[in-house]
C-alpha cells in the first residue's frame, strides 16, 4: 500500500512539473497580434497553428494526470485503518519530571491554604 502510495506520489510531482512547463513554453493570446504587426516571427518549432495544439493538449491530459492522482492520494489518505499507532490519538503515560524512570511515586500535592481564604500578614 505505501508503494503504491509513493508510485502516485511520484506522478503527480511529475504532472505538476510537466504542465508548469508547458505553461511556461506557451505563448499567450497576446504574442499572435505583435507578430502580425512585424515584432517577431510567427514560425515556431511545430509550425504556426501546431504547437498551440500540441501544447495546450498536453496541458490539458497533464491536468488530468495530476487530478486523478491527487483524488487517489485522498483516497488512500482516508482509507488508513483507524489503529494508525499515532502519538495525537493515543496518549502516553509520562512519569514526573525528576523521578528515575521505573520508580513509583505519587503526585506532588501542594500546601493546603488558609481556612479563611485571606492572607495572614505576620505582625512585628
Amino acid at each position: 500500500m505505501n508503494v503504491i502510495v509513493n508510485v502516485v506520489l511520484a506522478v503527480q510531482m511529475l504532472a505538476a512539473l510537466g504542465m508548469i512547463g508547458l505553461i511556461l513554453i506557451q505563448h499567450g493570446k497576446g504574442a499572435d497580434m505583435g507578430a502580425a504587426f512585424g515584432s517577431g516571427s510567427s514560425g515556431s518549432l511545430f509550425g504556426a497553428s501546431g504547437s498551440a495544439n500540441f501544447l495546450s493538449r498536453t496541458t490539458a491530459v497533464l491536468a488530468a494526470v495530476f487530478f486523478v492522482a491527487t483524488l487517489a492520494l485522498a483516497y488512500f489518505g482516508n482509507s488508513r485503518p483507524a489503529s494508525s499507532g499515532s502519538v495525537l490519538e493515543t496518549p502516553a503515560a509520562v512519569a514526573p519530571a525528576g523521578t528515575p524512570s521505573g520508580a513509583a511515586s505519587e503526585p506532588a500535592v501542594a500546601p493546603a491554604a488558609p481556612a479563611s481564604g485571606a492572607a495572614q500578614i505576620p505582625t512585628k
